[in-house]
């Protein structure tokens, strides 16, 4: 799986393809970066691709505008890293740098994730946007079958139309999906709002319950006392429980 086969699958009107390289200067100087993260962008970025640009008129998707936010344009980007690259620092810093919602594309060594978050206007400083929210990630498995459904729920034309605020958040909810295959071994699209937020929270349980059972079953390896042992494996079996049940969710 490369990001050219994820290209292919959004089904990019060819009126919106801008294939244009973005240099990294210009990257510095909207971002007004730290040293460290001048040195990121300079070290770990191999190359940023502006890929296309979703406009009203181009995709006969409508603009959304109110009192937070305008989604009058998405952005679609492909970001190429080296191996000492720190990935999450420089997603952040690429969502920060475009004023419009984006879809992110990463390549690293090792995967292709894809990157979404929305943005709202800045409350003190007129014309600026901000993220809006977490920045969600997710990593294309090595998985066919959840690979493939995941490039047919990510096309264009599989979006809410209704404005572009709710076509990007389709593309959200289709990234949560792929989130949530990575623990149910299958690909689900979201089916409603509300079927997103129930997937969320239990995908953020099973997150949650799977860093503690981590750090229990170090404390296990290290204890040194019998009881000490059994009360944590009883805990052990507990989260493991309560992480079976949050699966059952997604």
């Amino acid at each position: 799986m490369v990001a050219e086969d994820i290209i292919a699958a959004l089904q990019l009107p060819e009126q919106a393809r801008v294939n244009q390289r973005v240099s990294k200067k210009l990257l510095i100087e909207n971002l007004a970066p730290t040293a460290a993260d001048r040195q990121q962008i300079n070290e770990g970025i191999e190359e940023v691709q502006w890929v296309a640009a979703l406009k009203p008129g181009i995709c006969g998707i409508p603009a959304y505008r109110d009192a937070q936010r305008e989604y009058v344009e998405v952005a679609v980007l492909h970001l190429t890293l080296r191996p000492s690259a720190r990935p999450a620092r420089l997603i952040e810093l690429l969502h920060r740098a475009v004023p419009h919602p984006t879809l992110l594309m990463i390549s690293t060594p090792e995967s292709v994730q894809l990157s979404l978050s929305h943005k709202r206007w800045a409350q003190n400083e007129a014309g600026k946007t901000v993220l809006d929210g977490e920045i969600t990630t997710a990593t294309v498995p090595a998985s066919p079958q959840i690979t493939t459904a995941f490039l047919d729920a990510v096309s264009l034309e599989r979006q809410p139309r209704s404005d572009l605020s709710v076509f990007y958040q389709g593309w959200m909810d289709t990234l949560l999906a792929l989130q949530t295959a990575q623990h149910t071994g299958s690909f689900r699209a979201v089916n409603s709002p509300l079927d997103a937020t129930a997937r969320r929270q239990a995908l953020q349980a099973c997150v949650e319950l799977q860093g503690q059972i981590a750090t229990l079953r170090a404390q296990a390896q290290k204890a040194q006392q019998i009881a000490r042992q059994v009360e944590l494996n009883l805990q052990l079996k507990q989260l493991q429980q309560a992480l079976s049940e949050a699966q059952a969710r997604l």
